[in-house]
């Protein structure tokens, strides 16, 4: 089997070079793995205790989210902001919307 590298650009397979094969053949491509991707498990069989130790290890390495009073105030202060500039352009985009289901 020969082997060949593409490269993908808007969903197609572009070949440095033409093949000579005939209109219709099929062919297998395999795509790689991205590293450390573990979302294709459906065929790899139940988790092992060893990967369930790694992988609380790496969970409690993430520090929680915490925010200072004043990070929380300026938070719920956009926060507050945001909800009146959205109550306050409310018939301006219902008119929209309305203009668009017309």
């Amino acid at each position: 089997m020969t082997t060949m590298t593409a490269i993908v650009r808007n969903g197609q397979l572009e070949l440095p070079r033409p093949i000579d094969l005939p209109d219709g053949t099929e062919v297998e491509i395999r795509l790689p793995q991205p590293e450390g991707n573990d979302s294709s498990r459906e065929d790899e069989g139940p988790v092992t205790p060893e990967e369930i130790s790694r992988t609380l290890a790496a969970m409690e390495k993430i520090e929680p989210l915490e925010l200072s009073e004043e990070e929380q105030a300026a938070w719920e202060a956009d926060r507050q902001a945001r909800k009146e500039w959205e109550k306050a352009h409310f018939d301006q985009h219902a008119e929209k919307l309305r203009e668009i289901w017309e």
